[in-house]
């Protein structure tokens, strides 16, 4: 499927045949189709090789190392994901990686996937990679005696290596079984940098279809091509939300309640007011954190104000890069915030305790002081 999007996507057939004989591997015939996933168009990539002979892990190695047509780059990246689909094979089977006998994975279909796929993605020019979290399919025992449980532990073994996201498990994957093999997991998990949507300018979709026509979705996997677009901020995804609703919580809490939770790791907390039922006026109690925190924060809320339950969301935010310096003004040294957008200084504040603890030894106002910091034309410095 992977190599199919590239060729839907503009890649040369041509341009993965030569990638296949700089393996020098005999017996291979590729070819590409046109076919339909539910109303979805694609191409699918047939490639037979009933003719080829079976590879051991250090031949498939050997054979990579020693194809001198391809560049560097793809030899690197093609070893990195086949050493990837070695070494979780051997830890499911108890071996060692040069040792262990490969199955299905032992055809030279292996080999054409992960260089066609690597070296079709240089070919098109593909600097970067991002994924979606994995589609596993329909989690099962095993189809046939002696045959294993999807997912496939191999799959399982290269997901947990890498640290790679999933996606959950939904209703209509029922009876379709496997969705992500062991060279797909190894392919994406060795060529992604992050499991992310990134802001992209698109120019290019390219659709590979699998050999599986399930009736519920349309089995296709999607190419996206682009350039990338920097956003105006840094973006942040990995942040919760949690509130909660009060009516019976006291000044003395509420104000305790935001000490802890910034004491927790909050990045922000806040309350609101509210109308709860029965017309009582409440507040309503907000608290901004990194998803990893998520149960010590939500701990506080229930140990710390009277509720009975918290709700918990995951946000999104645009960060703005920022630093700290100091200036010289002319009531001493005050250190000021800057805030920086696509490379420049577009606003920057001092720093409250230098501000006031210059008012209170000068015995001046506030604003006095404020102004002093705001004649050392910071704003757009270096």
């Amino acid at each position: 499927m992977l190599l199919g999007a590239l060729l839907d996507a503009g890649l040369p057939l041509d341009t993965v045949k030569e990638a296949v004989n700089a393996l020098g591997i005999p017996g291979v015939e590729i070819a590409m189709a046109t076919e339909m996933r539910c109303e979805v168009r694609g191409t699918r990539a047939l490639v037979d090789v009933s003719a080829a002979p079976r590879y051991s892990p250090r031949q498939m190695l050997d054979a990579v190392a020693g194809a001198a047509a391809l560049s560097a780059h793809t030899r690197e990246r093609a070893t990195a994901a086949l050493n990837a689909l070695f070494a979780a094979e051997a830890r499911v089977h108890g071996d060692d990686p040069d040792q262990i006998h490969l199955h299905e994975l032992g055809t030279a279909d292996t080999l054409v996937d992960v260089v066609g796929v690597v070296h079709g993605l240089e070919q098109l020019g593909v600097e970067r990679v991002y994924a979606a979290p994995l589609v596993l399919g329909e989690p099962g025992g095993p189809r046939r005696p002696g045959g294993y449980s999807n997912p496939a532990p191999a799959t399982l073994e290269i997901i947990a290596a890498s640290g790679a996201p999933v996606a959950p498990e939904r209703a209509f994957h029922a009876g379709v079984g496997e969705l992500t093999t062991p060279t797909g997991a190894a392919l994406i998990t060795t060529l992604a940098e992050e499991f992310r949507q990134p802001a992209l300018a698109l120019n290019r979709i390219g659709v590979g279809v699998g050999g599986k026509d399930p009736a519920a979705f349309p089995n296709v996997l999607r190419l996206w091509l682009g350039e990338p677009t920097p956003p105006v901020a840094r973006w942040q995804d990995n942040v919760v939300l949690l509130e909660t609703n009060l009516d019976n919580a006291t000044g003395e809490q509420l104000g305790f309640a935001m000490e802890r939770l910034f004491e927790a790791g909050a990045l922000d907390v806040w309350h609101t007011s509210i109308q709860m039922k029965k017309n009582r006026p409440g507040v309503l109690l907000s608290a901004l954190g990194p998803a990893a925190l998520e149960s010590r924060l939500a701990e506080v809320f229930l140990r710390d104000t009277p509720t009975l339950g918290v709700r918990v969301r995951p946000v999104g935010r645009y960060v703005a890069d920022r630093d700290i310096v100091t200036v010289e003004t002319e009531y001493g040294p005050m250190r000021l915030k800057r805030k920086w957008l696509r490379g420049e200084v577009v606003s920057a504040a001092a720093e409250y305790e230098d501000i006031a603890a210059a008012a209170r030894e000068r015995g001046v106002g506030w604003s006095a002081v404020s102004n002093a910091v705001n004649r050392t034309g910071l704003l757009g410095s270096d």
